[in-house]
């Protein structure tokens, strides 16, 4: 579950963009996402390897 401490005097604002952002980082929609339709394992694999050289590319480049 959630909790986002509200100080007294806070605005609602802030505290929804504060759960949202907890929301966010915890990675449900992601998943519920990733849930609706089945992948193969060859191809998450493949996703895999791919993000990986992206990464290493962009570290690469950066030195």
């Amino acid at each position: 579950m959630i909790i986002v401490p509200v100080k007294e005097g806070d605005n609602i604002e802030r505290a929804l963009k504060k759960f949202k952002r907890k929301y966010e980082k915890t990675g449900i929609v992601k998943e519920l996402r990733a849930r609706q339709q089945f992948d193969k394992p060859s191809v998450i694999n493949r996703k895999k390897m791919m993000k990986a050289v992206y990464v290493q590319k962009l570290r690469q480049a950066e030195q």
